[in-house]
């Protein structure tokens, strides 16, 4: 299971770096769950980030409009991220997320085949009118997108576990693995949660709130002991 931090900035993203994290994720908590961070923070961040780490960027928690959307991803991609993640916010079904997300996948492809896309839907989407996150599985397998994932999109103290148990995350993993893709877990992961999401064969986990001081993603900083500590740990299962 790769970990993946989410720094806000260069300082962050040492922290991110240096205690070994294997993706780190630019974001922009200000602007929601998966807010979006300026191109040059992005680029900031690959240039400082080894070759062989890999550089996710989120587009912000999206709405139902394709061609910003799409032009949202070019803007990542050129900034040097290597993943790009979409979160499926203003998306209400299936058949938008699809539409945005396809238009993703062929801005992406058409530019840089190797770029992992990565389709985000939210556990609780039910408090904010987005896509059931039941569908973001086929959403990303329909529009050839990489990764599915499933984060939160209210940051109130609940977790990923307040809104789907491990049989529902069970099955989001195991569809996800069945259409030959991979999955990424996220929202508000605390630590004694990792262990069960590893067992439930998910790829990728996002952490941001655990990796910094004081456990708090919005006051508290991204330390790299505390980065060190989450890979060790999964090290160890």
């Amino acid at each position: 299971m790769l970990l993946l931090i989410s720094p806000i900035n260069t300082q962050e993203a040492l922290e991110a770096i240096e205690g070994g994290a294997d993706i780190i994720d630019v974001k922009n908590p200000k602007e929601g769950s998966l807010g979006a961070n300026f191109p040059w923070i992005i680029q900031e961040v690959r240039e400082m980030t080894p070759e062989d780490m890999m550089v996710s960027a989120t587009l912000g928690d999206v709405p139902y409009k394709p061609g910003t959307v799409s032009l949202a991803a070019m803007g990542a991609l050129v900034s040097g991220a290597d993943y790009i993640k979409v979160g499926l916010y203003g998306t209400s079904n299936y058949d938008e997320a699809l539409e945005v997300m396809e238009n993703v996948v062929k801005t992406i492809r058409k530019n840089s085949p190797q770029a992992v896309v990565v389709a985000s839907g939210y556990a609780d989407a039910h408090r904010v009118g987005a896509v059931d996150p039941m569908e973001i599985p086929k959403v990303a397998a329909d529009s050839g997108a990489d990764l599915a994932m499933v984060d939160t999109a209210v940051k109130d103290g609940k977790t990923l576990l307040d809104f789907m148990d491990m049989d529902q995350l069970q099955k989001f993993v195991s569809e996800i693995h069945d259409y030959g893709l991979k999955s990424a877990l996220a929202g508000s992961v605390k630590k004694e949660q990792l262990k069960p999401l590893y067992d439930i064969g998910c790829d990728v986990v996002g952490i941001r709130g655990a990796a910094c001081t004081g456990g708090d993603r919005n006051s508290g900083k991204i330390h790299r002991s505390a980065v060190r500590e989450l890979k060790e740990m999964i090290a160890d299962f």
